[in-house]
């Protein structure tokens, strides 16, 4: 669970296929040695595909709090100047927010 951190950009592939990005903000809170409240920001990837991509980018926007299920996964590719880069998303399967309702709207891959 964490709050977007840009709006949702979605894209279509070549083959016709859609795909949507963004990122997702996660917050973890501590007390330091000294006792102070300190908080920690993780910063995560986020990619969804076909119909889920189409629904994110209709349905979420940069603040919004959000709960995402999906799978971790880690890759490298070759940068322009030659360089390996690694980057590690999550691949949205499912995600749920709150309506002004507050009643709970969950989406997920079909």
């Amino acid at each position: 669970m964490g709050y977007l951190g840009s709006d949702v950009q979605l894209f279509t592939l070549s083959t016709g296929r859609k795909v949507a990005k963004t990122r997702l903000a996660t917050n973890e809170y501590f007390k330091t040695k000294s006792g102070e409240r300190s908080q920690h920001t993780e910063w995560h990837n986020l990619t969804a595909w076909g119909p889920l991509a189409e629904r994110m980018e209709r349905q979420l926007a940069k603040g919004v709090q959000v709960v995402i299920e999906g799978k971790l996964v880690h890759r490298s590719y070759e940068d322009k100047s030659g360089n390996t880069r690694y980057q590690s998303e999550i691949v949205v399967s499912s995600f749920l927010t709150p309506k002004s309702s507050n009643d709970d709207t969950a989406v997920s891959e079909e």
